[in-house]
């Protein structure tokens, strides 16, 4: 029906999410969608050498989700994909557990790879999260990495947010 709200393409939470129903939702019987890319980042039990008990993410609600949603149409502009979906969760996460996804839908899946990683990226750098890990030498926030500021420069966006 016209008067129903569009589905969601950016959603920040405190909860899990199930891959196979945001890529069911994603698709929602488009018959011209031949690929779907997706990628899922999990919390890991070591960083920087050091371990991992819990992962606290921030962010600030409004901007984050617009600055993504902002991402998403440079994305359909650039690669010509028909949709996206992100979530990002905040809270305090615990080793093993999803931190977030990127899924694209496109009629073909070189788009779709390269919309998919082109977020990833993003997310990485631009995005308004804050990432504070806990280890056995006390709670350290995470840093952007120069490695994350040249997969940016590919896209032709400079970054310079590592230290």
């Amino acid at each position: 029906m016209a008067d129903e709200p569009a589905a969601a393409r950016v959603t920040v939470q405190t909860e899990d999410f199930d891959l196979g129903l945001e890529v069911a939702a994603l698709r929602a019987a488009d018959a011209s969608i031949g690929a779907v890319a997706a990628f899922i980042g999990t919390v890991r039990d070591r960083n920087d050498g050091a371990g991992v008990s819990s992962m606290e993410l921030e962010h600030y609600p409004g901007m984050t989700e617009r600055a993504i949603e902002a991402m998403i149409d440079d994305a359909v502009q650039r690669f010509g994909i028909s949709g996206a979906r992100v979530i990002h969760r905040v809270g305090l996460l615990q080793p093993l557990d999803q931190i977030m996804m990127v899924a694209v839908a496109s009629p073909h899946r070189g788009s779709a790879f390269q919309a998919c990683e082109f977020l990833m990226d993003y997310l990485k750098t631009q995005a308004p999260f804050w990432k504070k890990e806990q280890t056995p030498e006390g709670a350290r926030w995470v840093d952007a990495r120069v490695s994350d500021d040249a997969a940016m420069a590919r896209w032709g966006i400079a970054s310079g947010n590592a230290l």
